[in-house]
């Protein structure tokens, strides 16, 4: 039976990662390994500074004191006998679209697998509101299994996106570019002393129908494969052309 890993960013109690188990149990063997708290927004950090603890809540279910990136490592590493032939993380409330694949959890602990040799995908539900994880979590159970089967090219992971309601097919898309505004929100504490909140509000405007949006706003299942390596090898013969001008200033 093949081995399964599965993880999140939102902690191992939460509502998305029980479907996903549930969802994935038909697949193959099941071993959950998350935080034990929400970690969202903590891309693909690791604990270098802190001590990570693990707390065994049985043979398939371990809670750890870190990211997302770390419970990979760990499960990786310690915690299971060999290595899975898979990995999922999700499913994420809240989408995982464009640029903020730079800083998800959920979509970083994908990527810590991939950097290590194993097929992984992340999945989130394109909304926070009126949850239902029954459509992701059996798409999930869908793809694991294609992929178990046809295997991704070395250092790739997937990063799926799920619309909320009807789903009116599936899509293989890009990553859109930023249409989202960061925001910083000033308030008074008791004591009139201002603290900030970060935000964001997305500006939609003209989306391309073969991006990750453009597929959640058709209604449709978001499929974008995502790579390790971040070269933009365009730009490798063109910065080339810099080096005469860039010289070594000796001492």
């Amino acid at each position: 039976m093949k081995r399964i890993l599965i993880t999140n960013d939102d902690g191992i109690n939460a509502a998305g990662i029980k479907a996903l188990e549930q969802g994935l149990a038909p697949v193959g063997e099941v071993t959950v390994i998350a935080p034990d708290k929400e970690m969202s927004a903590t891309s693909q950090s690791i604990s270098l500074h802190t001590p990570l603890r693990i707390h065994r809540i049985d043979d398939r279910h371990y809670a750890v004191s870190g990211t997302p990136a770390d419970a990979v490592i760990l499960g990786l590493y310690h915690i299971l006998p060999q290595k899975p032939d898979l990995v999922v993380s999700g499913i994420n409330p809240g989408g995982n679209l464009g640029e903020n694949v730079v800083y998800s959890g959920t979509v970083a602990a994908a990527m810590e697998a991939a950097l290590h040799a194993v097929p992984a995908f992340a999945i989130s539900l394109a909304t926070r509101k009126y949850l239902d994880f029954s459509v992701a979590a059996a798409f999930a159970a869908q793809l694991a299994a294609q992929i178990l089967e046809e295997r991704l090219a070395p250092g790739v992971c997937l990063n799926v996106n799920v619309p909320r309601g009807e789903v009116r097919g599936v899509r293989v898309t890009r990553q859109s570019q930023k249409i989202s505004q960061n925001m910083v929100r000033e308030q008074k504490d008791p004591r009139g002393r201002p603290y900030y909140w970060l935000d964001e509000t997305v500006e939609l405007g003209d989306v391309e129908p073969d991006t990750d949006y453009g597929a959640i706003l058709a209604h449709e299942i978001s499929v974008t494969p995502l790579q390790v390596d971040r070269t933009h090898y365009p730009s490798l013969n063109e910065i080339s052309r810099w080096l005469p001008a860039l010289q070594v200033v000796k001492k």
